[in-house]
């Protein structure tokens, strides 16, 4: 995969050890300038020092903060960021709770991270792609948005609204060589899941096929192929990166 020259909008990348710093790190590595937000500066420039490591000796990475959760706040990332030829929407925010005992400000806090900022975000971003010849946005969905799992209905409902999106966005965009696709990943020993669950996910790999957990690194590979032009002919689609979990 060759992203030399362009540039990557990754949003919830600020703090070590989630997916949006694994695929900041596999974007970096393949020549892309890479952008990288969260909300704490502190850690963010942690999370730049390390992708700036692996990246070519020609590309940049830099961060820039930004509060999701405030629509004017995205409307500034999406200026702040310039041009931008990739953009992966990976913040998302997890409100676990019953139905019944749901606390609706987190569930409109959900909903404002994992729905409203992407959809800002591509209003503003896809048409400038689309001007400068096209682009590719990657979103990242999860296995909740088709799987009915207890505790997780504010969670897995932002996640289907994105995987609905992200079929509407491949047809509104596709003639202007903008492609947009979305990546399921199934259960992950990202740093915050492993510090909530313990190292073994509470068994959660278990409900796999390959009965393991992944490694951010393995979904971020495949955010990459899929933002890539080797996945030229790929939109609308919905890629599974869950070992097997929706297939069984």
């Amino acid at each position: 995969m060759d992203f030399t020259g362009r540039t990557a909008l990754v949003t919830g990348s600020g703090a070590i050890g989630g997916l949006g710093h694994a695929t900041a790190r596999t974007l970096a590595a393949g020549g892309a300038n890479v952008i990288i937000t969260g909300t704490d500066p502190d850690r963010g420039a942690q999370v730049v020092d390390d992708v700036q490591s692996v990246a070519g000796s020609a590309a940049t990475v830099r961060f820039v903060a930004a509060d999701l959760a405030d629509p004017r706040a995205v409307q500034q990332l999406a200026d702040d960021a310039g041009k931008v030829d990739v953009l992966v929407n990976n913040a998302g925010v997890v409100p676990f709770g019953a139905t019944t005992e749901q606390d609706i400000a987190d569930f409109d806090a959900a909903f404002a991270v994992n729905v409203r900022a992407p959809f800002v975000l591509v209003a503003r971003l896809a048409p400038r792609m689309a001007a400068r010849g096209g682009g590719s946005i990657v979103n990242v969905s999860s296995t909740a948005a088709g799987l009915g799992m207890p505790l997780m209905a504010a969670y897995g409902a932002t996640k289907a609204a994105l995987e609905s999106l992200t079929r509407t966005w491949a047809a509104e965009f596709a003639a202007s060589n903008v492609r947009v696709n979305a990546v399921s990943p199934g259960p992950m020993t990202t740093a915050k899941v492993v510090a909530a669950m313990g190292p073994d996910l509470g068994g959660m790999g278990l409900t796999t096929a390959l009965k393991r957990t992944a490694d951010p690194a393995e979904v971020a590979r495949v955010i990459a192929f899929v933002a890539d032009d080797d996945a030229s002919y790929m939109t609308g689609a919905v890629v599974a990166a869950d070992g097997g979990r929706t297939a069984i």
